[in-house]
C-alpha cells in the first residue's frame, strides 16, 4: 500500500467514526445540559463550593462565575508550581520559576496548554496529576458551558437568563469528559501508553551515556488532553513520544478524541434550538473547512520532489516513522484546526507551504471545529457576521434563528473577531522589533518570523502548539504569550456572553419569504466565505512575509 492510499484511507475511517458518534454524543449532551435533575456526586460538588445550581443568571453574573473559577484556577496552578521543590511525588525537581509558572498556569487555565519547558524534566507527580491535569478537565468544561450559554440566549426569549455556570461547569465535567475521558485512558493504555506513578529510573545506553526517564499518570492526561483539546504533552515529544502515543492506531484514536465533542457540539445545538437542520449547517461549515485543509496538508507535504523524498514517499523530515506523512498532516491539521496543541511531528519541520496551512488553521479563529465549547461559540459569531452580509446584499435586516441581529449584536460580534488579530499581530511586531526577542529565533529570515508568529498565533487563540525552533522560555516570551492567552481566552468571552444575555431578551422574529434560510448549502457557502475571506484580510500581510515567503522561494 502506498503513503498517498494509506493517507486517505486513515482519512476515511476517522470520518466514518466520527459519523458514529455524532448523533449518540451529541444528544447526550443536550440531555446533559437541558435536565433539571442534579446527581448525588453533583450535589456534593455544590454544596462544597457553596453554589445553588438551581438559580438562574443573566449574562454579567455568569460572566463572573466564568472569571471567578478561572482567577482562582491561576493562582492555585501558579502557587502548585512556586510549592513543588516542597511537595512529595515532585521526583527531585525544584519549584518553577515565577515567570514560567505564571505562564504554565495562564496556559493550562485558558486550554491553551502551552508549553515552555520539557515536561518530563520540570513537572512531578503531584504537579502533572492535581495541577495540570485537573485544568485540563475544567478548563475545557467552561468553554462547553459559555458554548451553551450562547445557544440557551438563541433559543429562549423575553428574558436575559442563560442559565447557571456552576452547573454547566459541574455537568460538563462529571457527565461528559470524565467518563468518556475514562474509556479512552484505558484504550491508550491497552495499547501501551504508559500509567503509573514510577519514579525516574535508567533506561539503557545512549551515544555513550545513559538516559534516564521517568514514568506518570500518562494515558489518563493524554485522553483529557486530546478529549478536551487541551494539547500540554507529559513529554516534551508531546504526542510524537511512543509513551503518549505508541502506534498508529493510537494515532488515529488521539485524532477522533480531539474532534468528536466539538463536532458533536453542533447537534447539541441544533437540538436545543429546535432545529436539528441548523445543527447540519454548521457541521457541514466545519467540516468543508477542516476536509479542504487536510488535502491542501497532505498535497504540500506528498508533492515534494526529488529521489530521497519521493524514496520516503514524502517530506518526512521532522515526522515519526511510525505515523508516516498521512497520519502526521491529519494529526497537524486536526491539532490546528481545533484549540488542542498537541503534535506529533514537528510543524517547524513542515514544508513553507505546509507550515503556513498550519498558521491559517488557527488564525481562522479556532471554529472548524474549533475546541471544546470554543468552536461552536466562534462559529455563531462567523454566522451572525454571515447573516449581517447577507442583510446587506439584500437590504433588509438580517436576523438568524428568529433574533434580529442589530447594532448591539453586530458590535459584540465584531469587537469578538478583533481580539485574537490584535494580540497576534501586536506581539509578534513588538517581539520582530525589540533588540532581544529574535535573539530566541533558532531561524533567520522567513522562516525565523514564523516562528515568533506561530508562538503569538498559538497563544492567542489557545492552541498551545508551537512551530519547534524558538526558545520561548524567556521572561520576555513567558510573560508575552501568557498575556496573550489569558485576553485571548477571556476578553472574546467577554463579547459572547453579553450577545447571549442581549439575544435571550429579544423577542422571536417569526419567519417570512424575505427571511435568509441558514439551514441551506447556500448559507453554508456563504458562511466558508466569509470565514476565509476575514481571515485572508486580517492574515495575508503576515503570512506573506513568513509561511508563503519560504514556500515561495
Amino acid at each position: 500500500m502506498g503513503p498517498v492510499l494509506a493517507g486517505v484511507l486513515q482519512l476515511l475511517a476517522l470520518i466514518g467514526a466520527l459519523a458514529l458518534a455524532y448523533v449518540p454524543l451529541g444528544n447526550y449532551m443536550a440531555k446533559v445540559f437541558s435536565s433539571e435533575k442534579h446527581w448525588r456526586v453533583e450535589k456534593w460538588i455544590y454544596k462544597g463550593i457553596g453554589a445553588d445550581p438551581d438559580t438562574q443568571m443573566r449574562w454579567a453574573s455568569y460572566l463572573r462565575g466564568v472569571l471567578a473559577f478561572s482567577a482562582a484556577g491561576v493562582l492555585f496552578l501558579y502557587l502548585l508550581q512556586r510549592l513543588q521543590g516542597s511537595l512529595p511525588g515532585s521526583l527531585g525537581f525544584s519549584s518553577i520559576e515565577p515567570a514560567q509558572a505564571f505562564n504554565t498556569a495562564a496556559s493550562f487555565v485558558t486550554n491553551t496548554n502551552w508549553q515552555s519547558y520539557s515536561g518530563e524534566q520540570a513537572m512531578g507527580h503531584v504537579v502533572q496529576t492535581a495541577g495540570l491535569a485537573v485544568q485540563n478537565f475544567v478548563s475545557a468544561a467552561v468553554g462547553i458551558a459559555v458554548a451553551v450559554a450562547l445557544v440557551r440566549g438563541f433559543a429562549r426569549s423575553r428574558t436575559g437568563e442563560l442559565g447557571n455556570f456552576w452547573a454547566d461547569l459541574v455537568r460538563g465535567t462529571v457527565r461528559v469528559l470524565v467518563p468518556v475521558a475514562a474509556i479512552a485512558a484505558l484504550v491508550l493504555v491497552a495499547c501501551g501508553a504508559l500509567q503509573n506513578f514510577s519514579g525516574i529510573h535508567e533506561v539503557g545506553q545512549f551515544m555513550g551515556g545513559s538516559r534516564q526517564w521517568n514514568g506518570g499518570a500518562v494515558a489518563s492526561q493524554e485522553a483529557i488532553k486530546e478529549l478536551g483539546t487541551n494539547g500540554g504533552g507529559y513529554f516534551n515529544a508531546n504526542s510524537a513520544h511512543p509513551f503518549e502515543n505508541p502506534t498508529p492506531f493510537t494515532n488515529l484514536f488521539e485524532i477522533f478524541l480531539i474532534l468528536v465533542i466539538p463536532l458533536a457540539l453542533t447537534r447539541t445545538f441544533g437540538i436545543m434550538v429546535g432545529s436539528v437542520k441548523q445543527g447540519y449547517a454548521i457541521l457541514a461549515t466545519m467540516v468543508t473547512i477542516w476536509v479542504g485543509f487536510v488535502a491542501l496538508m497532505m498535497w504540500t507535504e506528498f508533492a515534494h520532489h526529488g529521489p530521497a523524498l519521493q524514496a520516503a514517499g514524502g517530506a518526512m523530515e521532522g515526522k515519526e516513522a511510525r505515523f508516516g506523512v498521512g497520519g502526521s498532516a491529519l494529526f497537524a491539521v486536526s491539532t490546528t484546526l481545533t484549540s488542542t496543541g498537541a503534535v506529533d511531528s514537528f510543524h517547524s519541520s513542515f514544508t513553507g507551504l505546509g507550515g503556513g496551512i498550519t498558521m491559517l488553521g488557527m488564525m481562522l479563529g479556532e471554529i472548524a471545529p474549533g475546541g471544546t465549547g470554543s468552536g461552536l461559540y466562534g462559529m455563531l459569531i462567523m454566522a451572525i457576521i454571515a447573516v449581517f452580509i447577507a442583510g446587506l446584499m439584500v437590504g433588509r435586516t438580517p436576523e438568524y434563528l428568529g433574533k434580529k441581529i442589530g447594532a448591539c449584536e453586530m458590535k459584540l460580534a465584531a469587537c469578538y473577531i478583533l481580539v485574537t488579530p490584535a494580540l497576534v499581530l501586536i506581539f509578534t511586531s513588538a517581539s520582530m522589533a525589540l533588540r532581544t526577542p529574535p535573539n530566541s529565533m533558532l531561524n533567520s529570515g522567513a522562516h525565523g518570523f514564523s516562528e515568533v508568529l506561530y508562538a503569538f498565533t498559538s497563544a492567542s487563540n489557545n492552541n498551545g502548539s508551537a512551530f519547534a525552533g524558538l526558545n520561548a522560555n524567556t521572561d520576555w516570551f513567558n510573560t508575552t504569550t501568557g498575556l496573550a492567552m489569558l485576553l485571548g481566552r477571556f476578553v472574546p468571552m467577554v463579547f459572547v456572553l453579553a450577545l447571549a444575555g442581549s439575544l435571550a431578551e429579544q423577542k422571536p422574529v417569526p419567519a417570512t419569504a424575505g427571511t435568509l434560510r441558514t439551514e441551506k448549502p447556500l448559507f453554508t457557502g456563504l458562511l466558508v466565505g466569509a470565514i476565509l475571506i476575514i481571515t485572508g484580510l486580517t492574515y495575508f500581510p503576515a503570512l506573506a512575509l513568513g509561511p508563503l515567503a519560504e514556500g515561495l522561494a
